[in-house]
Formats: structure tokens, sequence, C-alpha cells
């Protein structure tokens, strides 16, 4: 049996399902809701990493569906703009009513003034549209300092010049989408301005006023032109089934992008949720609280000039054609960009880009979630830092898996697959090299650093991370420091990477550690940690499965484990390594329990005894280098 801390894994926290990499994120049943009841985008499908190694090298997709919330109104954060509530079932009967058929409209109030098939809105209230325009438009304008709702009562307006529906001068303006109606708006694809120095409206539905669409309807709108929904003030969404394909972006609020809820789909050549106020610093964010929401886009899937904070909601994002079509120095094509900072609080998000799955110009942090990323460049990837409180992440295919010049992960259940480091510590500047290196450069098999100055690091203080990785597994330009948790390293093959590669410092006080590879540059921790660890160098490549077993002379097992592919060097670190106490290293035999990520746990059937080894100092290297 394992000792002291390896027994207390068992099946509690190592067997996940992130770990196992075979498993998807479970999907919570489906409530038949009014929501249910609106596109493809009631469905959104999460990409698993397969159960099979060549698989998971590969990043072989496999798709599960996640049902839509059974909550379709959400109330929202105190961070939320601030709206005028929505009463449409109040405001329907006393709103004027504006009819619309084919070429013309009707309406018996002072507050709209209709020329042919052209409606004008010029004072606040409410008012109810219902009918079909071939070619027509809506216009709000008015000086008024009240809101004007429109509720969409089953309406379709197509116009062959312009935008269906133009906001162009409100306090605030609120779309109600009526209780089972279909609403469709459909705009030119060359529009005729009277000014040709005019460049708005620029999108089937847009508005120069705060904007809300609210209601448990659903509204399709095709924006030919440019946009497909556009604000240039801030825009919430706060319910209803929504479909848009635009050829630019898909849905953008210049100042803000607030989604409450809802069953959103986009298909944009553009980007598909957007806020770009470069001007100010407290504007151009996106904030969404819950919804299913599924977007394909040429570009960004979601981008914010500023900040992007999810607190829940379900996502399908694929971005620029997908993992399997990065393009060198190619425009932006994100999963989720943000021009600050990412907060991630929970949701359960597939993503599948050809850049980057997550991006942020300075830090990403993520409390909880599920997560299936694909990438064509780094899964996660943040310019200044990274924390994972928690969550489980499965990274499919990535370049690099999470990269940052300070990554802190706190917990969670993280399994990635890289073609180059599994996880990185990169930074522009060279302000913080800051190591000494006796006996040459950092990097190489038996260099292990005594000092770092910097302040990139990676800390690991807990959670469960299983990397397999092309290149380096944990590449640290700074230096790692790790104080529990579980890190398990299927590393590189070739000589010029390694299972761990710092140039600092590697300290570690806690937790267990697995990192199997190539021996060309080794390393193991540093002599300055408090946790002792073990180095092996096996004299030639091992193929890929073979088990290795490591006990303490004549009584308990520390480690039973088989690499995914083949390797020379194996790294381990426990609390149960003890100085003073004997190591035997069996090579191959038999072990019928697997826990996750190449661990076994119970009896083992002995194969070679390899050689017995003295734990004397904080560090034991045995073997040599390899020649290249």
């Amino acid at each position: 049996m394992f000792k002291r801390f390896a027994s207390s894994l068992s099946a509690g926290a190592l067997a996940l399902a992130l770990i196992t990499a075979c498993q998807s994120p479970a999907a919570p049943a489906s409530t038949g809701g009014a929501l249910a009841t609106s596109t493809a985008a009631s469905t959104v499908a999460v990409v698993s990493e397969s159960s099979t190694p060549a698989a998971a090298a590969a990043g072989s997709p496999t798709v599960a569906p996640i049902a839509p919330p059974a909550d379709a109104q959400a109330t929202p954060t105190e961070s939320s703009p601030t709206r005028q509530a929505a009463s449409a079932p109040a405001d329907a009967a006393a709103a004027v009513q504006i009819a619309l058929a084919g070429n013309s409209i009707t309406a018996d109030d002072a507050g709209v003034t209709v020329d042919g098939s052209r409606a004008t809105i010029t004072a606040a209230g409410s008012y109810t549209l219902s009918g079909a325009l071939a070619d027509g438009q809506i216009v709000v304008d008015t000086q008024d300092q009240a809101p004007v709702r429109l509720i969409l009562n089953g309406v379709e307006i197509a116009n062959s010049t312009g935008a269906p529906i133009h906001v162009a001068n409100a306090e605030s303006v609120e779309i109600v989408l009526a209780s089972g109606t279909a609403n469709i708006l459909t705009d030119a694809a060359t529009y005729l301005f009277p000014d040709p120095a005019e460049d708005e409206p620029n999108a089937a539905l847009f508005s120069k006023a705060d904007l809300t669409i609210s209601g448990d309807g659903a509204l399709t709108v095709t924006g030919n032109y440019n946009d497909g929904i556009a604000s240039k003030d801030g825009l919430v969404i706060a319910s209803g089934a929504i479909t848009v394909n635009a050829v630019d972006d898909g849905i953008r609020g210049k100042d803000y992008l607030v989604i409450e809820n809802g069953v959103i789909a986009v298909q944009a050549q553009g980007d598909g949720l957007k806020a770009d106020n470069e001007e100010a610093a407290d504007k151009g964010y996106i904030e969404i609280q819950d919804g299913v929401i599924a977007v394909t886009a040429g570009g960004d899937g979601i981008a914010a000039e500023t900040d992007v904070r999810i607190s829940g909601g379900q996502f399908e994002i694929v971005s620029g054609g997908g993992s399997a079509n990065y393009i060198e120095d190619g425009p932006s094509a994100k999963g989720i960009k943000a021009g600050v900072s990412i907060v991630i609080e929970d949701g359960v998000f597939a993503v599948d880009a050809a850049d980057d799955a997550l991006h942020a110009n300075d830090s990403i942090t993520i409390d909880a979630g599920s997560f299936t990323l694909a990438s064509g460049d780094d899964a996660i990837h943040a310019d200044t830092a990274i924390t994972i409180n928690d969550g489980q992440i499965e990274i499919t295919r990535s370049t690099e898996g999470i990269e940052s010049g300070l990554i802190t992960i706190n917990g969670g259940d993280i399994a990635l697959t890289s073609s180059d480091d599994g996880i990185n510590i990169s930074f522009d500047d060279d302000t913080a090299t800051g190591a000494a290196a006796p006996g040459g450069m950092p990097g190489g098999f038996g260099q292990n650093p005594t000092t770092y100055t910097g302040d990139h690091y990676l800390y690991i203080h807990g959670g469960n991370i299983l990397v397999i990785a092309d290149g380096d597994g944990l590449d640290s330009n700074g230096a790692i420091e790790m104080t529990g948790g579980v890190v398990v390293i299927h590393g590189p093959t070739r000589n010029d990477n390694g299972a761990l590669d710092y140039d600092g410092t590697f300290n570690i006080s806690g937790g267990l550690l697995v990192a199997a590879g190539s021996a060309g540059m080794a390393q193991a921790p540093s002599p300055s940690s408090s946790q002792p660890s073990l180095l092996l160098n096996f004299p030639s490549p091992l193929a890929a499965g073979t088990l290795i077993h490591l006990q303490i002379e004549g009584g308990d097992s520390l480690l039973t484990f088989a690499p995914r592919r083949m390797f020379q060097s194996l790294v381990f670190s426990s609390p149960d390594l003890i100085q003073g106490d004997t190591i035997e290293v069996y090579v191959g035999g038999s072990a019928a329990e697997p826990l996750a990520g190449g661990l076994y746990q119970g009896t083992y059937t002995p194969g070679e005894l390899a050689g017995s080894i003295p734990i004397v100092d904080m560090v034991t290297m045995v073997g040599g280098r390899p020649r290249r």
C-alpha cells in the first residue's frame, strides 16, 4: 500500500474527470423551458479529450450536448448598468399600436409620424409593433427624457437601403420580445445615406442610445451590411432567444455589453460578441451572468476592449475556423479576449479557437467552471498573470497550454495536451532572470540554480495537474514554487526539452510530483527545497507504458507509474520520500488498480530490480546525461 501521503490519494484526489482525460463535463438536465424552443444555440457541444493516448496527443475532439439552463430569468448583479424594469404585459394593453402591412404602416398617435413604409417615433412611451414590412423602417428619434419601449409582437421587417430599426436619439430604448412570438429583422447589403459622409446606422438593429432587449420571444437578425445588433452606448440582453447572422460583428455594445440571460446564437464573419469603447477605462467591457451562448466567428468569439467578467452560463465558441486553422500573423481569432482582464466565476465552456482560447493583455482569474479548450496557439494566455483557484480545465489541443509571466494554481483539476510547453512562465522583459547557476547555464542535467531574485513565478499550491507535452512539461524562465497539489507530467521524447525546465529555482515543500521525459535536459527541484526529490536517468529510453515502481527498501510503496510516452528520466518528489531511507527501483512488472494519469495503487507484482538508492541529500540524482 502507499505510504503516508500516497495512501491518501486513493480514488478521491486523483480519480477526477479531467485528470483521467476521458470524460466530458456533466450536462445538466433539460428543462424544456421557454428558452429551449429557440435555435440550435439551445444545445452547446463540449469538446472532450479522447481516452486513448494517441488521440490525446492529437487533441481529437468528441462532443457531448449540454442542455439550456432551467432558470431563464436572471437577476442583474450589482455591477450591471441600471436600466428601467420591463413591465411588458401591463404596458402592452396601454401601448400605442403600430400595424405593419407590407408597404404601409398604420398608427393612430401623435407620437408616431408615418411616411409610407417608414414610421418615426418622436415621443417616449410604449409601442407595440405587429405585422410585416417588405421594405420599411422604424426610427426612434425623441428628445424626451424618458425611455421608449418597443414591444415586438411578431414582426418581420426588411429594408433594401438601410437598417430595419434605427434608434437615432432617445434617453434609452427597451425592445421587448413578446412571449411566443418570432420576430425577424433583415437589412440591406448596401446602405444609402442621405449624406455620403455618414456611416451610421451600420447594423440591422442599431441604436445611438442605451439599448435593452428583454422578453420571452424570439428575435432573428440578419446583418448583410455590417453588424447584426449594435449600440453606440450600452447594450443589455436581459432575456430572449436571439439569433444573429452578420457579415461583420454579431452583437456589439460600444460602452458595454451585458448579458443577464437568454439563448443566443451568433454567426459572424467578424467578432461574435463585442464591446469596443477605447476612450474610457471604465467602459468597453463585457459582463455575462447566465444564458446559453453559441458563437461562430471569423474573428474573436468574445472581445472586450477592457474586461470580460463571466459569472455563469454555457458557452460554445468557435473562432477563426477552429484550432486546426491557426495562421501565423493572421487576424485575431481568439475565443475570449480582453484588453485588460478576464474574470470567470463559473460556467461551462467549450472553446475551439484558431488563436488563443482565453487571452488577456493583463490578467486572467478562474474561480470555478468547466472548460474544454482547443487552441491553435496558447489555450490560456495572459501577458501579466494567471490565477486558477478552482475548476475543471481540459485542454485538448494547444501549442502551449497555459502561459503568462506569473501563474498561480491554488486548486482545480487541469489536464492539458500541448505541442510545445505545457505550462510556461514567459515574459518580454529581461529584468527578472536573477538566477545563479553553479556549474553552468541553467536548464541542463544536474544544473540546479540556488537563488532567484526576480518576480516571474509558477506557484503550485494545490490542484490536480496532468501535463502531456511535446516540449517542456513545466517551463519557467523565472522560478517555480510548489507547496501542494498533484503534478503528473508525461513529457517530451526529444533531448532538447525536459519534463521540468527552469532558469531560476524550483523549491518544493509539499505535494506529489511525478515527471517523466527525455534525459538530455532533465532537471530536478532545487537543493534549497524542504522536500526531497529523486531524479533517475536510465541507461537507455524505455517504452511508453513501462511500469516504474519505487518502494522503501523492504517496505511500503511510494510510486507505481506508467508513462504514456517513451522516456529516459523520471523525477519524483513526495512527503513520503524521506532522507535516510533507501529506495528500491523496479522496472516492469504489473499493477491492476489504476488511479489516473498513469498512476496506480494497490498490489504491485515486481518486475526487475534496477537498483537501490540511498536518499542522503535533498536532491538525489542517479544516472548520467545521454549523448546527443
